[in-house]
């Protein structure tokens, strides 16, 4: 079996996004382009975000660490530790309200 830390690994990207250029930094926990479920750990700095995109299929997002806000054209919504936000099926982007750390998961439409 494998074990992940998601607080080590969430750290490690917490730096490299505070050193990047865009501000954020990723690395896939689980599965891939070759998988239907795939795992993601997103790390924004304070301020940075992930401009408007599509979502590939159903996805969540859980707060490890900081403070997020989840928005589409209409609305958007605030997630702290311990929160899980549903990602909605229509463009949508993430900032970084201070520096953070989220799970991405992601399950590919069919």
């Amino acid at each position: 079996m494998n074990v992940v830390s998601l607080t080590s690994l969430g750290e490690e990207q917490l730096e490299a996004a505070r050193a990047a250029h865009a501000g954020r930094a990723a690395h896939t926990v689980h599965g891939g382009h070759d998988h239907s479920l795939r795992q993601t750990v997103i790390a924004l700095a304070a301020g940075h975000r992930l401009d408007d995109h599509e979502s590939p299929g159903e996805a969540t997002l859980f707060v490890l660490k900081g403070h997020v806000r989840l928005g589409t054209p209409a609305e958007s919504v605030d997630g702290t530790v311990g929160d899980l936000l549903v990602i909605p099926g229509e463009r949508h982007h993430l900032e970084g309200v201070e520096d953070s750390v989220v799970l991405l998961t992601v399950v590919k439409a069919v």
